[in-house]
């Protein structure tokens, strides 16, 4: 969600480099929020029975999905000039509020099950956790990818136009998406 803020700033200041330069704290406060959850999750993964983790996991995919569909409201932020600090904070935020992290929950709870340990070691357990912050690295660098390539789109070639008149509710579609996972998860 950090590109709107990536182009904002790029039209305010009329440079390419802007909008580039939004992309890192955005970045970096998203990779905070998804790797909290994944790290609470690989740590519930390996501290309680395997079933109740997955449905649990699966359970608050759908909850945070329903609700993400019946409240969509955003943060109320004080305006489109921030920082650094700021757009970190904005990106960790939305990361946070959208669930971005929960995505990951049936992947993070999957581990275990493919070590094949009922009760793993330590050395096992660290392994798990390197899992875990490879899933971090590869969802953020997906991120990253589509952030900055929506941005620049959005920003070079279709413009504020687009954004007042064709604007789409991706909110909707990341609560479906939600729901999708919450339901796969719960089958699997």
């Amino acid at each position: 969600m950090g590109w709107l803020f990536a182009v904002a700033l790029g039209f305010q200041e009329r440079r390419t480099v802007a909008v580039l330069r939004a992309i890192v704290p955005l970045a970096i406060g998203h990779v905070v929020s998804v790797a909290i959850i994944v790290l609470a999750a690989t740590f519930a993964t390996f501290a309680f029975p395997h079933r109740a983790v997955h449905l649990a996991s699966a359970g608050i995919l759908l909850a945070f999905g329903l609700y993400r569909l019946v409240r969509a409201r955003h943060f109320r932020w004080v305006g489109m000039r921030v920082g650094f600090w700021g757009l970190m904070l904005w990106g960790f935020l939305m990361s946070t509020a959208h669930g971005a992290g929960l995505m990951l929950l049936p992947f993070v709870t999957s581990i275990r099950a493919t070590m094949a340990m009922p009760m793993p070691g330590a050395e096992s357990v660290g392994h798990g956790y390197a899992l875990g912050w490879l899933m971090v690295a590869v969802h953020t660098l997906g991120y990253l990818l589509t952030m900055t390539a929506v941005a620049l789109v959005v920003y070079l070639k279709i413009g504020i136009r687009f954004l007042r008149t064709g604007w789409l509710n991706v909110d909707l579609f990341w609560a479906l998406a939600l729901i999708v996972t919450g339901i796969i998860a719960l089958l699997t």
